[in-house]
């Protein structure tokens, strides 16, 4: 108790700088280790094993994000509705549920392990929001958030190499490789998770710029959504694109390497996604210094756009032959995640700040969620079905130019509707924080 009243006092009297490195590494290596109990299955292959006439892989993916996305649903509500105090005990008991049923992965035989990344994918699902409630509603939440953001992008390469590790120097079996991966990491999860437990939570200055926020009861959620129902429809359309590309990227990151003459080359995973990392942190973190909302809430927007414009430059030099299949990668994955990493709470959070809701970042965040994963699954079953010869590097390519151009266009709807709304309002924006729940219509 002692301890813990102490890391707190000594945080809320260090200079700002001190304060934001803390909850960057506090945060990012949390995320970053719960990655270790969901991707490594990603780095094998699995090959000539089938069921029902469809590969392995493909059931283990659709499994586990069919579990992810369920429980994206069910973190509208639970993610939006739990109380500081819980999320800590909250993200280890989902983690250890999911690492529970990594272990039944290994043991039990093919097909009955499919159930059991359903059950790994399950609880998983609701630990970013857990996670995020800690640094949403301050001053520097962008950079914060971009800190937390890049976890998935650096932990998606780091694990998979580790995986792969594993199996090569550790002879481990594709089917125990990722239960013993998150071994490996369970210990620094119980470090990093002890050390966010202890970030204090918004001051009066925080809540006075970004607005407070709080718990969502049923009836507030609903409230919100039917204020701002056009564009949060707008933007799970453009966030459920991105989330298509970037599973596909994601789980078929082996295949894709592979089909570009990279063969069990594990540094390769690390080596491509630090750059991106890096650049997408690097070009967020600098929202957080643009003061008005307003005036964030379309940066972010115009970030979006060039991501999604990025990723259809990148397929046209790499098809052009004036960029290696390397860059290619790299290129494709910085336009991906600068448009994606903003969808995880970025965007959100200068959108309820922008119009003064008291409310929290959880419940919109995880409505998107939950449809983008939705439209992942279908996906990934459509490629095996219409396009079974096409190599994952030629299916990644076609799509890329599919996600460049809806993702513009949709970008600028939004665009348009959020600055019509901000011109409408016809209430005094002030430090007030208005629950719309009241407001009469």
């Amino acid at each position: 108790m002692i301890l813990r009243v102490d890391i707190k006092q000594w945080l809320e009297k260090q200079p700002q700088w001190v304060f934001v490195v803390y909850v960057i590494v506090a945060s990012f290596s949390t995320y970053a280790c719960m990655y270790a109990f969901r991707k490594p299955f990603a780095v094998a292959t699995f090959e000539g094993e089938q069921f029902l006439g469809i590969d392995e892989k493909i059931w283990f993916i659709t499994a586990q994000v069919a579990g992810y996305t369920l429980s994206k649903f069910i973190g509208i509500k639970v993610v939006s509705e739990t109380k500081s105090g819980q999320r800590a005990t909250g993200i280890l008991v989902l983690i250890v549920l999911s690492w529970l049923s990594l272990f039944l992965f290994g043991l039990v035989p093919s097909p009955y392990r499919i159930i059991f990344l359903f059950t790994n994918g399950l609880p998983l699902g609701m630990i970013w929001g857990l996670v995020f409630a800690y640094l949403e509603g301050r001053k520097y939440t962008e950079l914060l958030g971009a800190g937390l953001s890049v976890s998935f992008i650096f932990a998606s390469g780091i694990v998979k190499s580790v995986g792969k590790w594993v199996m090569l120097d550790l002879n481990v079996s594709e089917y125990w490789m990722p239960f013993v991966t998150g071994l490996l990491f369970f210990f620094p999860l119980l470090i990093s998770l002890y050390l966010l437990s202890k970030v204090p939570s918004p001051t009066a200055e925080d809540r006075a710029l970004r607005t407070e926020r709080k718990p969502m009861t049923k009836r507030q959620r609903m409230a919100f959504f039917r204020h701002f129902a056009t564009v949060i429809v707008l933007l799970i359309g453009a966030y459920s694109i991105l989330m298509i590309f970037r599973e596909m990227r994601d789980n078929f990151a082996v295949e894709i390497w592979n089909d570009l003459g990279y063969v069990d080359n594990p540094e390769i995973f690390t080596k491509s996604e630090i750059p991106v990392g890096l650049i997408a942190l690097f070009s967020l973190g600098l929202v957080s210094f643009i003061r008005s909302n307003i005036k964030a809430l379309f940066s972010i927007i115009f970030i979006v756009m060039g991501g999604f414009i990025l990723i259809g430059m990148g397929s046209i030099l790499f098809q052009g032959n004036h960029i290696s299949g390397f860059y290619w990668v790299v290129i494709t994955g910085l336009g991906l995640y600068m448009a994606f990493i903003p969808f995880n709470a970025l965007l959100f959070e200068r959108m309820i700040a922008t119009f003064q809701y008291s409310s929290n970042i959880g419940y919109v965040m995880y409505l998107a969620d939950a449809f983008g994963y939705l439209s992942s699954i279908g996906v990934l079953g459509l490629k095996n079905i219409l396009s079974p010869s096409d190599s994952w590097a030629d299916f990644f390519l076609s799509s890329s130019y599919y996600v460049s151009v809806a993702g513009v266009v949709i970008m600028i709807a939004s665009s348009i509707w959020f600055q019509r709304k901000y011109n409408r309002l016809e209430y005094p924006l002030t430090t007030k924080h208005y629950d719309y729940a009241t407001i009469p219509r």
